[in-house]
């Protein structure tokens, strides 16, 4: 009884504490615009069925893919003995699925014996293309510090999962052999089987009950640790992709999206008469473009949370495969860290991160008037956003459905319309078609050929 209000105890500390963590999130994601994204529920449903469950974009690269689907599949598995550990943890059972689902209990066990075995060989492959072999992808500089600890934890992490489960399971089925009190026959499982004699065999009654609970409350704790790790890890696109996909644009990837504060001027131009609109002349000029995360989409926000810093955008961007210092990954990297930082500045409630123009007596932080004095031009140069040739090879890479590329056209954009500013080399092309409507600065309409052609 002890030992179910100890677990009590601690399974209730630890959502206490995740539940705050995964909200602020949610708000990180929501500091974003408005967008209403456009799709089809079929489409999306199927996206998730087959990008996010089906892994289906993995399997572009067949090593890796196969490896991560062991820990995957594992992982799913797993889950289903999760539950039991946590009812057994609440009303102080042990195995409570083993009588009811008799040999079908052997079977799921054995099913999660064997994928976590090869999710133990999968675990040693992943550390060594990360540590050993040092996969250039892995290995570039925006995964220094952090990043790379962060993809080596969570695979420790695993093995500690692992740890625990062949010490409950295989510590079990001696204490079955034995005749052990409340360890009833659940069957042989898979590998545990004869692992766990070969291990634990010989031990006395009371060694082997303590090596069990070990595994058990190993286990568990190692599940509460992954839950309150993941809102400052990359491997929260755990949960992620799937609300990712769904939400993925479904036109067609070289399709831009268009900004109505530029439509509007556009069609005004075309009609004489809306250049002469006094409500129209009243209204101050917008900002294009996004200089940063609140005037990102809330999509865009999503997408840098969602990201696996797997590099698959980079490996295949033709700009960074010739030497230029864009990486998708890191834009997309530099948008979650921004946005954490936004967050956690809104959070201190500091009256110093109020824009000086709306500094009122009684003023309260808010993301409407916040200004830390910094932006996203502060984490992302300027030479990588140029360096982009929008060929849409990060999106089609990307094994979740994120679009590096957008982001980048909406720094480009404040760059050029708002700021008026851009690579000296862009510039005149510019003017040319502000001018005259035509990319080349000629001095004859563009439309004379067309004038001749007729006359002739």
């Amino acid at each position: 009884m002890i030992q179910a209000i100890i677990f009590a105890v601690i399974a209730v500390a630890t959502f206490a504490i995740a539940i705050p963590r995964y909200l602020k999130i949610r708000r990180n994601i929501l500091l974003g615009k408005d967008e209403t994204v456009v799709y089809d529920s079929g489409e999306a449903w199927k996206n998730v069925a087959l990008v996010a469950f089906g892994q289906k974009k993995m399997f572009k690269r067949w090593i890796p893919a196969v490896f991560h689907l062991f820990i995957y599949v594992a992982f799913l598995f797993t889950q289903i003995e999760l539950i039991e550990i946590l009812i057994d943890g609440f009303f102080n059972q042990h195995r409570f699925f083993a009588n009811a689902l008799g040999g079908f209990y052997t079977l799921i066990i054995s099913t999660i014996e064997i994928l976590s075995l090869l999710a133990f060989v999968a675990t040693f492959v992943f550390l060594a293309r990360r540590n050993l072999l040092k996969t250039p992808r892995l290995s570039m500089s925006e995964l220094d510090g952090w990043p790379k600890l962060d993809g080596n934890i969570i695979l420790y992490l695993e093995l500690t999962l692992l740890v625990g489960i062949t010490c409950m399971n295989g510590a079990d089925q001696v204490l079955q052999d034995l005749g052990a009190a409340k360890y009833t026959d659940t069957g042989d499982f898979a590998v545990t089987s004869w692992l766990g004699p070969l291990l634990f065999g010989g031990l006395s009654e009371s060694t082997l009950i303590g090596i069990e609970r070990f595994g058990w409350w190993l286990h568990i704790l190692t599940v509460f640790g992954f839950i309150l790790y993941l809102p400052i890890s990359k491997h929260l696109h755990i949960f992620m992709a799937f609300p990712n996909t769904y939400f993925a644009r479904q036109t067609q990837k070289g399709k831009m999206v268009n900004m109505p504060e530029v439509e509007k001027e556009v069609r005004s131009m075309m009609d004489p008469n809306a250049a002469f609109d006094e409500s129209v002349m009243d209204e101050e000029l917008p900002e294009f473009g996004a200089q940063d995360v609140p005037d990102m989409s809330w999509k865009n926000i999503m997408d840098a949370y969602t990201c696996t810093e797997c590099g698959r955008c980079t490996a295949v961007c033709p700009a960074n495969i010739t030497g230029k210092k864009l990486s998708p990954r890191k834009i997309v990297m530099d948008i979650r860290d921004r946005a954490t930082e936004i967050g956690e500045k809104l959070d201190s409630g500091k009256t110093e991160y109020i824009a000086e123009d709306k500094r009122t007596e009684g003023a309260v932080l808010t993301v409407d008037n916040f200004d830390d004095g910094k932006s996203l031009f502060d984490y992302i140069t300027r030479e990588e956003i140029h360096a982009c040739t929008t060929c849409n090879a990060c999106v089609e890479a990307c094994p979740i459905l994120i679009n590096p590329l957008d982001p980048i056209l909406r720094l480009r954009r404040y760059e050029i319309l708002t700021e008026s500013a851009g690579p000296s080399d862009w510039m005149p092309m510019f003017t040319s078609i502000e001018n005259s409507g035509s990319v080349w600065a000629v001095s004859d309409d563009r439309d004379k050929w067309r004038d001749e052609a007729l006359k002739g």
